[in-house]
């Protein structure tokens, strides 16, 4: 028997700040970040960040707001791989580790 993960309608629920780490794109390649979500969901409206392989991004009304970008990887290929809206403001600092 395989099980899921129990309570994350509760993680998601009680929880004031949820970050999401997660790959950028599937094995395809093709966008995980999307303009409109098609799985059923836990918790609308309750990532406020995510963490991905490319960049960091904030969930704000307007879009992925990207705020740092991975070391070597350039704004015109997160642009390239992002789906959903993508929000770049200005100039978009390389993390620093």
């Amino acid at each position: 028997m395989v099980k899921g993960m129990g309570g994350a309608m509760d993680l998601v629920a009680s929880a004031d700040n949820i970050i999401v780490c997660m790959m950028h794109t599937n094995k395809a390649g093709e966008s995980k970040l999307l303009p409109k979500c098609d799985l059923p969901l836990t918790g609308v409206g309750c990532v406020k960040k995510i963490v991905s392989d490319l960049g960091v991004f904030d969930i704000t009304p307007e879009g992925f707001k990207l705020l740092e970008r991975a070391p070597g990887v350039s704004v015109d290929e997160i642009k390239a791989k992002t789906k959903g809206r993508l929000v770049v403001e200005g100039e978009v600092p390389e993390m620093v580790f």
